[in-house]
């Protein structure tokens, strides 16, 4: 079982920077691949950023490319996405998710919110104008 807990979010003006983090307990963390989705009001989930368990490859979505990056340390059971270059456009709740599927992590397969097994509760991120 993995308990998932995202920090970071906040009121940043366009053009700013926030990193989110995502906690995970659980000791079977470094096992799994994980992700951010985002959802703004309105909208469906949609797919960020997402990172092997080794943290060796990551992907990103096209709408966030060369602005947002994710990593993570198995040391500190931690994901990080660290947001640059904002727009009001990224605001939107988002979401940490990790999978526990043993299905091999391609950029299409992290895609697909239905492929993740465990959510955190979010966090907000509002971009100002």
């Amino acid at each position: 079982q993995v308990q998932l807990v995202e920090s970071g979010g906040g009121l940043v003006q366009a053009g700013g920077s926030l990193r989110l983090s995502c906690a995970a307990s659980g000791r079977t963390f470094n096992a799994y691949p994980m992700a951010w989705f985002r959802q703004g009001a309105g909208k469906e989930r949609e797919f960020v950023a997402g990172i092997r368990s080794t943290g060796s490859v990551s992907y990103v979505g096209d709408s966030v490319k060369g602005r947002f990056t994710i990593s993570r340390d198995n040391a500190k059971n931690t994901v990080y996405l660290e947001m640059n270059s904002l727009k009001p456009e990224d605001t939107a709740v988002y979401y940490c998710a990790a999978t526990s599927w043993l299905s091999p992590y391609t950029s299409s397969w992290s895609k697909n919110r239905e492929n993740y097994d465990y959510w955190g509760q979010g966090t907000q991120v509002t971009v100002s104008s």
